[in-house]
C-alpha cells in the first residue's frame, strides 16, 4: 500500500507541475491567449499519456480523486486503498503546484486571483469529469484497458477546447492550481464550485457506466489499474 500511495503522490506532483508549469512557459513566451492555451494543452496530454505510463503500473495512475471513488464504486479499489490515495493526491498537487512556482523563479506559494465560478464553468465540468469517467471506465469494463493512457491524454487535450473551463475534471488538481496565480490558476472563491461539478459529473457518469457497460467477470479483472488527469 505505501508503494501505491507514494506513486500516487509522485504521480499527482508531476501532473500540477506539467499542467502549472507548462502554463507559466506559455504565459512567458506570448501574449496571445488562444497560443497559451494551444501550448499548455499540448503539454498537458502528452506529459499526462508518460505519466500514466510510468506509475499506472503501480497504483493505476489515477492522480484523482474522482477516478478513485468511482473505481471503488465499481468494486476495482478498496474504500480503504481510496482513502489512502485521495490525501496523496491531493497533497501532490499542492506540491507540484509549488514545485512550477519554484521552477520558474516565481514566489513558492502564491495563491490565484483567476476567479471561474460562473454558471458556463460550472456545466463544463460536469461535461469535462463526466466525459473523463466515461472514457477510463469504458476501456476498462470492455476489456481495453491498455488503450487508456493515450485515450486520457487525448481527451484531455481535446476538452481544454471544447469546455469553456479548459477541463480540470479533478478536484486534487483543483485545490493545487489555488496555490499558484499564473495563466493555469484558479481562486480560492472557485474550487468549491468546480469540485461540486466534478462530483455531479462523476456520479452521472457512474449512472452511464452501469447502463452503458454493465460489469463482466473479465472487465472486473482489470479494474485495480486505472489511469487518469
Amino acid at each position: 500500500m505505501s508503494r501505491k500511495v507514494l506513486a500516487e503522490f509522485l504521480g499527482s506532483l508531476l501532473l500540477a507541475a506539467l499542467v502549472i508549469g507548462s502554463g507559466i512557459a506559455a504565459q512567458n513566451l506570448t501574449a496571445d491567449t488562444g497560443l497559451r492555451l494551444l501550448e499548455n494543452a499540448a503539454a498537458t496530454a502528452a506529459g499526462l499519456y508518460a505519466l500514466i505510463l510510468v506509475f499506472g503500473p503501480v497504483s493505476g495512475g489515477h492522480f484523482n480523486p474522482v477516478v478513485s471513488v468511482v473505481d471503488a464504486v465499481f468494486g476495482g479499489l478498496s474504500w480503504r486503498q481510496a482513502a489512502a490515495y485521495i490525501p496523496a493526491q491531493v497533497a501532490g498537487c499542492v506540491a507540484g503546484a509549488v514545485l512550477a512556482n519554484v521552477m520558474f523563479d516565481l514566489a513558492p506559494v502564491s495563491i490565484s486571483t483567476t476567479h471561474r465560478a460562473t454558471a458556463a464553468h460550472g456545466v463544463s465540468e460536469v461535461v469535462a469529469t463526466l466525459g473523463l469517467v466515461l472514457v477510463i471506465f469504458a476501456l476498462v469494463r470492455s476489456g481495453r484497458i491498455e488503450r487508456a493512457p493515450a485515450a486520457v491524454g487525448a481527451y484531455i487535450g481535446a476538452a481544454y477546447w471544447f469546455t469553456s473551463s479548459t477541463s480540470f475534471a479533478n478536484p486534487a488538481i483543483t485545490a493545487g492550481r489555488m496555490f499558484s496565480d499564473t495563466f493555469a490558476g484558479i481562486a480560492p472563491a472557485s474550487v468549491f464550485p468546480f469540485i461540486l461539478a466534478q462530483l455531479i459529473g462523476a456520479a452521472l457518469a457512474v449512472v452511464l457506466l452501469r447502463v452503458l457497460y454493465p460489469a463482466t467477470t473479465s472487465a472486473q479483472a482489470d479494474e485495480a489499474a486505472l489511469p487518469s488527469r
